[in-house]
């Protein structure tokens, strides 16, 4: 996410979505997952992963959305119909209870597939290399406590809206499992992990501010069955962490879910790279849905452009259209 605060940039998607009219959303495209693990013994024989969910088997790939619902679910949830769109990741920043039925009835009325809750916070984010150390996801000691409950509010909130994930960025979790940062941010993430389990949902870990051994290692660690990767194409490259084609063989029997994004790598050594239209970056969408597909994943492949205006919707109607092609 090359913005300063991410939950600013939903929100504001969200006031936008509301304000414009069918045909001109402006929205934030974003993963939306629903499980479909990836089968471990295709990757590694040797090496099982946690079985996160079962295969959908009879769903096929799908595209979705993510948007910030705001205080309006049924217009946001229409403009994601009025893409084209089965499917949306919601991105929700309050978890009043009137708010609950509104959500239901909202996807059921407009026929989407909520695939995840997404959230954020409380308190500043800050998306580049040196604040986002400090104020990313759970693993800041001064917000994690504020974070922890924020993430088991979004899990009841979760439950309550019959959607069967929830997933987060959980910040920049530290290479060296030594690190006292690290197990305090494990002990976070088992507590978080096994509030959703307990709710009977998947944990989404969504990529990005970490290597994909880190995170395997961190998944490894906390050591619940329920985790699982929200695996953003882009963010890997953005943060310089990975190429997305080589990554998926290390997180392939993580991922639950896809973010259609694409990106440069960084540059400029205090920023994070350049997010780009899909198909103008360096990810490559064919080699990753081929791989997909050969191992059997039944997930959503979200849309995300972190723009705002018409030309944000423009660009999801030339990425929907430029996936469903390699979909098919």
């Amino acid at each position: 996410m090359n913005k300063r605060n991410r939950r600013a940039f939903l929100q504001a998607s969200a006031a936008a979505a509301l304000a414009v009219p069918l045909g001109g959303v402006a929205i934030a495209a974003k993963d939306a997952s629903v499980p479909g693990v990836l089968p471990a013994e295709i990757l590694n024989p040797a090496q099982s992963a946690p079985t996160v969910a079962a295969n959908e088997g009879k769903k096929p790939l799908r595209l979705g959305l993510i948007i910030g619902i705001g205080k309006d679910p049924d217009a946001a949830m229409a403009k994601v119909r009025d893409l084209g769109l089965p499917t949306s990741q919601v991105f929700v920043d309050e978890f009043g209870p009137e708010l609950v039925g509104r959500v239901r009835q909202a996807l059921e009325k407009h026929q989407i597939e909520g695939t995840s809750v997404v959230v954020g916070g409380p308190g500043e984010e800050v998306w580049d290399f040196y604040q986002g150390p400090l104020t990313i996801g759970l693993v800041p000691r001064e917000t994690r406590a504020a974070r922890i409950a924020h993430i088991k509010k979004a899990s009841d909130f979760a439950k309550q809206c019959g959607i069967p994930a929830v997933q987060t960025h959980c910040g920049f979790i530290p290479e060296n499992p030594n690190d006292p940062v690290y197990k305090e941010a494990i002990a976070a993430m088992r507590e978080v992990a096994a509030y959703c389990k307990n709710n009977g949902q998947n944990f989404r870990y969504e990529t990005g501010q970490e290597t994909p051994i880190t995170l395997v290692r961190a998944i490894q660690d906390v050591g619940l069955d329920n985790q699982g990767v929200n695996f953003d194409l882009a963010n890997l490259i953005l943060y310089g962490k990975a190429n997305p084609i080589d990554a998926i063989e290390l997180l392939g029997p993580y991922v639950q879910g896809i973010h259609a994004k694409d990106g440069m790598f960084p540059s400029n050594p205090k920023e994070l790279g350049k997010e780009v239209p899909i198909g103008k970056g360096k990810v490559d969408f064919p080699r990753i849905i081929e791989r997909l597909k050969q191992l059997n994943y039944r997930g959503a492949v979200t849309i995300e452009r972190e723009i705002s205006g018409p030309k944000q919707v423009e660009d999801v109607r030339d990425a929907k259209t430029y996936l469903e092609k390699l979909i098919a």
